[in-house]
């Protein structure tokens, strides 16, 4: 037989009721498929949010998993998730599970997805959990979608305040050198200090660029490693302003993330196995897995999470509250609504915390270079006059 894929095959021949024992390639000459990762083109949250909430509204509607998945990748306008979605429609019509089939590509749909998958499959509220994980990754796109556009509008002022400084330095600053010495006069301090500089940058420029990205890939790497993480990531919640909102980020998914997983019947142990990879912190992680390690031994879940220190005395009490009531899920969840709101607070305080001190950076930096190169000009003014 001939087909693009042993998935093809395999679905025709079970569509004549033959279920083949093995299936063994023919192919001859050299494939010039390609595939580069780095051009693939990753597939964002969103997408993953609106695939989820269509695929739950088709199955409560009574559709076929294999017809709903059909429909979705036919319709599907990003090519990465169009393909992705055709191989889970291929391996779910050739007999795997729809978690099993999505399990193929982690890097699209991450444990927690498929592990509460594999709680809706088992429970049969298939539905009902597409829905909770469609609300779930709703709410954590617009988290990362406030905190990135709090952050987008100080970078970009940096960015553009650096490249004009570069350009003065390096291009404006000599011209005004070359006729600061044609006129014989004694240049004022600042404008001695600022051509040094200018002077420094030029000379030593194309050996600090190399050195810079060297340092960075070097960081990059140092943060690749568990030691590194760990040291990092701590540091980042010790940091004076961005410190306690990365706290609060990381209670907040963590409480999002821990609801949805026992309110859709996942153990929980295992949900604090999948929560701790899906951290973001070190820390954190390092701290919940201490806690699933306490739970082992008979502790309740606030008790070894209040001794870390990473979570406020107002999480540990909500959460020991919710376990003695058996109300676990929806502490989680008004935890995390909280929280969420209180990342939205902060990002308003720290947006309007850098504006003035962005302008004040700009007014001292390109500022004084402006009235240091000016000064000679005004000193030759006045002995003219």
């Amino acid at each position: 037989m001939e087909a693009p894929s042993e998935a093809a095959i395999r679905i025709h021949l079970r569509q004549q009721n033959i279920i083949p024992t093995k299936i063994a390639s023919n192919e001859k000459g050299l494939n010039m498929n390609i595939s580069l990762p780095f051009l693939k083109k990753k597939v964002g949250g969103r997408a993953i949010a609106i695939f989820t909430r269509q695929l739950a509204t088709m199955i409560d509607a009574g559709l076929p998993l294999v017809q709903s998945l059909e429909a979705l990748s036919s319709q599907q306008e990003h090519k990465v998730f169009k393909d992705i979605l055709r191989g889970v429609r291929e391996d779910v019509e050739g007999g795997s599970t729809f978690a099993g089939a999505l399990k193929k590509h982690p890097v699209t749909f991450n444990e927690l997805y498929t592990n509460l998958v594999v709680a809706g499959e088992e429970g049969g509220i298939l539905d009902t959990i597409l829905n909770r994980l469609a609300s779930y990754i709703e709410k954590a796109e617009a988290l990362k979608k406030k905190v990135k556009s709090a952050l987008v509008y100080p970078a970009t002022i940096v960015t553009v305040a650096c490249a004009v400084i570069m350009i003065l330095v390096i291009f404006v600053i000599p011209v005004f050198e070359t006729m600061f010495k044609s006129a014989g006069q004694t240049l004022p301090l600042p404008t001695v200090i600022v051509v040094g500089i200018s002077k420094m940058i030029k000379k030593y420029i194309l050996i600090a660029i190399p050195v810079f990205i060297l340092l960075i890939y070097l960081f990059k790497k140092y943060y690749q490693t568990e030691k590194g993480k760990a040291v990092v990531d701590r540091l980042f919640l010790k940091l004076p302003v961005f410190g306690p909102l990365f706290r609060k980020i990381a209670v907040a998914r963590f409480s999002r993330t821990l609801g949805t997983l026992v309110s859709s019947g996942v153990p929980i142990l295992d949900g604090l196995g999948i929560v701790s990879r899906t951290a973001g912190n070190k820390a954190i992680e390092t701290a919940i897995m201490n806690a699933r390690a306490s739970i082992r031994e008979g502790e309740t879940i606030a008790e070894p999470l209040g001794r870390s220190g990473h979570f406020p005395p107002m999480v540990i009490q909500m959460i020991a509250v919710g376990e003695s009531t058996g109300a676990l899920d929806t502490m989680l969840s008004k935890i995390a609504e909280f929280y969420e709101d209180e990342v939205d607070i902060a990002v308003a305080n720290l947006t309007s915390l850098l504006e003035p001190l962005l302008m004040i950076f700009l007014g001292v930096v390109i500022g004084g270079v402006v009235i240091a190169m000016y000064l000679p000009i005004f000193n030759m003014a006045g002995a003219v006059g």
